[in-house]
């Protein structure tokens, strides 16, 4: 059975992005489990479609036309779901006979608009490693199956080791001064916490507490990638890695007695970084170099109608705390919350700039499928959104959301929020640099390998680079 992979992330990037911005060279770990679990359960042929390298729709329906699945599995998130139906529409035209199957986010909260398209055959709701293979022995044993599979949640712990080599991509880090390779790595999913902007859509997919990966099976799966791919630094992907201090510091603990020096960077919450001071110096000591943190908003107000749960001054406390350990911070907020005003809004500028952060992304808030202030905006009547891919957060794309913000002046505060000061575009400015040579003879070897055999992907080359550099 010839199974593809589709990938159709390209409403923040549009087709041919993968080597235009670092932000968009990423791979996608369900995808990659995906593949993985079906290799492991004897289908081996699989083959990834990823929007963001091809040139055009006409790319996308000849390599389907090359390829000549099975079947054809499809993710999206909801800026993608239009996308995603379209890749279905062409798949249909290509060869009616093709079985299309998706998942992913946006059809487990939206399931309806999934089952109303007749381009679609099958929808797996929440994860889909264990329904995904259940699914393929089903269509090539000739069985009837239901349209609609609610997917099992899976042990974290007995699954393989997501299939990297599936993407041609070798990922890039989200800032120049980490060294390559670079890679990215879950040790759990799910979250905790029930923030209304996010919540309770990654409940419904993952459940409604974190499912931890033992210690073990990190260090397994990292000293995988260091002794594979020759792993210099990575991220742990994880909604929030400092959830259980117990085990955080346990993995410290094995981190260094195994012999890992690479600097990390992990998500967590400012509430946990002022409780937990020993926590995040431990962390410091066993490599973590940039901590993002979600402080949202600079107005106590609006954190309390968000439910995210902190304050400002534990905002302004957790800052410290990074500052003064030697941590970096990558700090995220939105503008355009439903009830924000300009003054509260000015509020979260001037808290990033008192914050000065080494990095700073805003975003739009956006009303997503599966959270509470989705329907809580289309209660109240102010939802902008038409198209899918108006989904889309960043600032820079000028699309309102919502109805009753006033976005000329959030768009003017997210910028003043992400201008960094002098001192910190200095310090950018010398670690591109001296982060460029110290990584320049990798690319060039990798470079080279490319040159000699175009056939084998990014991932591999890096294997094989790494493997022939220690011979």
């Amino acid at each position: 059975m010839r199974i593809a992979l589709v990938y159709p992330s390209i409403s923040e990037s549009g087709f041919n992005s993968d080597e235009r911005d670092i932000l968009f060279n990423h791979i996608h770990p369900g995808l990659c489990h995906l593949s993985a679990v079906c290799k492991k359960e004897g289908f081996g042929d699989i083959t990834l479609i990823d929007l963001r390298v091809l040139r055009d729709w006409n790319e996308f329906r000849k390599t389907v036309e090359t390829l000549v699945p099975d079947v054809v599995g499809i993710t999206s998130m909801s800026p993608d779901f239009g996308y995603a139906v379209r890749c279905a529409e062409i798949i249909k035209e290509v060869d009616p006979g093709i079985k299309t199957i998706i998942g992913g986010m946006h059809p487990t909260v939206k399931t309806e608009e999934a089952v109303e398209n007749d381009k679609i055959d099958y929808i797996i709701t929440g994860e889909g490693e264990i329904a995904f293979p259940k699914l393929l022995l089903s269509i090539k044993e000739g069985r009837v199956t239901d349209r609609v599979i609610k997917g099992e949640r899976p042990d974290v712990d007995i699954l393989p080791f997501i299939d990297r080599e599936l993407f041609d991509c070798l990922e890039m880090p989200y800032d120049f001064f980490l060294p390559l390779p670079f890679m990215t790595i879950l040790a759990g999913r799910g979250c905790n916490y029930s923030c209304k902007f996010c919540s309770p859509a990654t409940k419904i997919m993952h459940g409604p507490r974190i499912r931890q990966r033992s210690v073990d099976s990190v260090i397994e799966e990292l000293r995988y990638l260091r002794d594979t791919y020759g792993l210099k630094s990575f991220m742990f992907w994880d909604d929030c890695f400092t959830e259980d201090k117990n085990w955080v510091m346990a993995f410290c603990e094995r981190y260094e007695k195994d012999g890992f020096e690479q600097p990390f960077v992990c998500q967590t919450r400012a509430d946990i970084i002022c409780e937990n001071v020993d926590m995040m110096k431990r962390l410091k000591d066993a490599g973590l170099a940039m901590a993002s943190i979600g402080f949202e908003s600079g107005n106590n107000r609006i954190l309390s109608f968000i439910n995210k749960g902190t304050t400002v001054i534990q905002n302004l406390k957790a800052a410290d705390i990074c500052k003064r350990l030697g941590i970096k911070i990558w700090a995220y907020n939105m503008f355009g919350f439903p009830t924000e005003t300009n003054s509260e809004a000015f509020d979260t500028a001037k808290m990033i700039r008192k914050i000065r952060p080494y990095r700073s992304s805003a975003a739009f808030f956006t009303p997503h499928p599966g959270s509470f202030f989705y329907d809580y905006c289309k209660k109240h009547d102010l939802n902008l959104i038409g198209e899918h891919d108006d989904f889309v957060r960043f600032p820079e794309i000028d699309r309102a959301k919502i109805k009753e913000i006033d976005y000329e002046f959030m768009r003017k505060m997210a910028i003043v929020s992400k201008k960094p000061t002098l001192g910190v575009k200095i310090r950018i400015k010398a670690e591109k640099i001296f982060s460029h040579k110290r990584n320049k003879p990798f690319k060039v070897r990798f470079q080279a390998e490319r040159r000699r055999e175009p056939s084998l992907n990014k991932m591999t080359l890096l294997r094989l680079t790494h493997q022939a550099g220690r011979i």
